[in-house]
């Protein structure tokens, strides 16, 4: 005789006593429980890019990776309707998408060529792109620490490439890209944060894409295997996960809190990349990536300091 479920109602108080035992938990330490599950999250779906790239183009795994992203959005759509969706800067939405599409295609063309821990370490310069950016584009103000850790992140990238030492090949400069497209992308994420609501973002990007990503899928398009598929269902779910989770963790606590565990995706890639794949990270690569990683996180408790004594002021 099968087990009696339980009744609803013990349901209920069981999901009331889970949520609030998570409340009981402080907020920085939920915020940075959320970024190391993102992390291990991005961590797999760049190894499910990689299984992927055996069968089928990058720019084809990119388009996937946006349908199915979308569809897992579908329900969230359902829920808010409409009025969910109103915005008044469709054409910053759709310049964020043009630019995230050239992210996401030198990404995925280095995730294939390159081993994973090279490629997830050299795209840790996100954030240094991001200072040069904000300085030179947004007008902000970057003082001389900052621009010390910017310096001395960008020499963690020569310990990984090694120029002189071993031969360059031109696949190093797609993570390299990407970081820089992604970069351009999170300053038009800061200025859309401003007036909309961050589901909607994410939504207008998948919309947005799946069209754009099409474009250059079709020259290179071959039908699929059931299992490749599969696996690219699992690519756009992670991504779509893994995003939720980040935004989430930067709502529980400070950025200077949580980012250092984003940096988690290197131990997480380079455990999976030799179990799947049989790669050993080269220490010159750990090296450059602990590097590059001080220097972003630096730059990010400094960025938090600056605006908290900011906020202080005008208070004040």
């Amino acid at each position: 005789m099968p087990p009696a479920l339980p009744e609803p109602s013990k349901q209920i108080s069981r999901s009331r006593r889970l949520a609030a035992s998570a409340g009981r938990i402080p907020l920085p330490v939920q915020g940075a429980l959320l970024m190391t599950a993102a992390a291990f999250g991005f961590s797999c779906m760049n190894a499910l890019i990689r299984a992927g790239s055996l069968e089928l183009a990058p720019a084809q795994i990119v388009f996937f990776r946006n349908v199915f992203a979308l569809a897992f959005m579908l329900p969230w759509l359902v829920r808010v309707g409409r009025a969910g969706l109103t915005t008044q800067r469709l054409g910053m939405h759709a310049l964020r998408s043009v630019i995230g599409l050239t992210a996401m295609t030198c990404w995925f063309y280095s995730v294939s060529l390159l081993p994973l821990a090279q490629a997830v370490s050299l795209n840790y310069t996100v954030p240094l792109f991001a200072t040069v950016g904000a300085a030179l584009v947004l007008g902000e103000t970057v003082r001389a620490r900052r621009w010390t850790a910017t310096v001395l992140g960008f020499l963690g990238v020569l310990v990984i490439v090694r120029p002189g030492v071993q031969e360059f090949s031109a696949a190093m400069a797609l993570p390299i890209l990407a970081a820089m497209f992604m970069a351009t992308a999170a300053l038009l994420i800061k200025s859309l944060s401003n007036t909309e609501n961050p589901n909607a973002m994410v939504f207008y990007m998948n919309l947005l894409l799946t069209p754009l990503s099409l474009i250059p899928a079709a020259f290179v398009w071959v039908w699929p295997s059931w299992e490749v598929l599969g696996l690219m269902a699992l690519v756009g779910g992670l991504a779509t996960i893994s995003h939720l989770l980040l935004t989430r963790a930067y709502a529980k606590a400070d950025a200077s809190a949580v980012i250092p565990f984003h940096y988690m995706q290197l131990p997480f890639v380079a455990l999976i990349a030799f179990v799947a794949f049989g790669e050993v990270p080269a220490l010159w690569t750990l090296l450059g990536a602990a590097v590059i990683a001080g220097a972003a996180i630096y730059i990010t408790h400094r960025e938090a300091r600056v605006a908290k004594a900011a906020r202080q002021e005008v208070a004040g």
